[in-house]
């Protein structure tokens, strides 16, 4: 065993109280006194864990503040071979819960605010700016903004030292350009005959919808095969991978990124891959549904309400998913991982949309069925765009 310390330790001599954290989690953590958080992987494999990789790039190189600082880790090593990690220690970051919590919150606070104007709502079919306004709120789309900002700074620090080969960027050409549409074929494949086995075991409250979207798969494999036609095509850099609203902790004030594991079921080597920054982008897109959902399905909402607020839960992740690719975008003019051209720039991202929400059908019909109508309505909406 050895261990690797890392600037974040530096000064400190004793060991701090500790105590094992019980929340649900693929891996298990510990809490030092407030002062550092250490992560026990329990899927170990052979090679740099990203997680650490990642973590510490970002600490020791890039000097990106908004990330849990790393502190060490543990490694495993052999005569011959590569090392395995064993265990990430960081700087622990005070907080007030992740932007998942943040977001249901504030999407019920709308929800309570659109159901005492339900009687005025009621016809109303394209809300005005000010209605909207007013209905959202103030508060939560500065902090989708903020988030936006953040996401764009994180990929421009992950994209920052061209000397160092685990991190620079790298041409997103025609050879990477069909590998990305090989693998969202293959999933596309996938998940559809999952849906189409299990489509009579679904809620018939929208079975139709599923079939409708079963219909459209040509339509969608079409979509996702534009990429093939990018010309001016931008850099691939190394991603978070695994990124939605539960990965950001809010401060109060700001948001701290966290875990860069990537998807635990996938190999370390895939995990490790440089990929197109908008498929964080989308993976953040399509999490604002699922907020507006998940707050929609909390057991204090009264079921004759949902069926009214449907509507209004689409209009509210739209608006999200808006503020926050806006930010995101101001926050990475002229990036060489931003498409330059906004038609090809639409593409890309339309392409992983439809890639995170096919994905997220497979996912759901797995486990938790109920839910397969966000992504099932996210592809509707993303088609409908197209």
């Amino acid at each position: 065993m050895l261990g690797v310390p890392g600037s974040a330790l530096a000064g400190e001599t004793a060991v701090a109280p500790s105590h094992v954290l019980t929340a649900e989690q693929s891996n298990s953590s510990m809490l030092f006194e407030n002062k550092f958080f250490l992560k026990l992987y329990r899927k170990l494999e052979d090679g740099l864990n990203p997680d650490v990789e990642v973590t510490s790039f970002l600490t020791e190189k890039a000097k990106f503040a908004h990330v849990p600082a790393f502190a060490g880790a543990i490694e495993y090593r052999r005569a011959k071979g590569e090392p395995t990690v064993v265990c990430l220690l960081q700087a622990a970051a005070p907080n007030e819960g992740d932007a998942w919590a943040l977001t249901l919150d504030a999407v019920g606070r709308f929800y309570d605010r659109v159901l005492g104007r339900k009687a005025d709502l009621q016809d109303a079919s394209i809300p005005t700016a000010g209605l909207l306004g007013e209905l959202i709120g103030g508060i939560y789309p500065e902090k989708a903004k903020l988030l936006g900002q953040r996401t764009g700074e994180l990929h421009l620090a992950l994209a920052s030292d061209p000397s160092d080969r685990a991190f620079a960027p790298e041409p997103f050409n025609a050879l990477s350009q069909r590998s990305v549409f090989q693998s969202m074929r293959a999933s596309l494949r996938k998940a559809f005959t999952i849906l189409q086995k299990k489509l009579p075991s679904l809620p018939e409250a929208f079975r139709i919808e599923a079939e409708q979207v079963l219909a459209a798969e040509d339509q969608i494999l079409a979509q996702e095969q534009r990429i093939l036609e990018q010309r001016s095509p931008a850099t691939k850099i190394r991603i978070h991978g695994d990124y939605h609203l539960g990965q950001a902790l809010y401060t109060g004030k700001d948001f701290v990124i966290l875990d860069f594991e990537g998807e635990p079921a996938r190999a370390l080597s895939e995990r490790k891959l440089k990929r197109s920054a908008l498929r964080d982008v989308a993976g953040m897109m399509r999490s604002f549904q699922y907020a507006a959902y998940s707050a929609l399905w909390q057991p204090a909402m009264r079921p004759e309400d949902i069926p009214f607020l449907e509507r209004w839960a689409d209009t509210w992740y739209r608006q999200m998913s808006s503020i926050f690719l806006q930010s995101y975008l101001g926050a990475t003019d002229g990036a060489s991982f931003i498409p330059k051209d906004d038609d090809e720039f639409q593409v890309l991202l339309e392409a992983y949309l439809l890639d995170k929400a096919v994905y997220e059908i497979g996912y759901e019909l797995n486990n938790r069925p109920d839910w397969v109508v966000i992504p099932i309505r996210g592809i509707k909406h993303i088609l409908q765009k197209s």
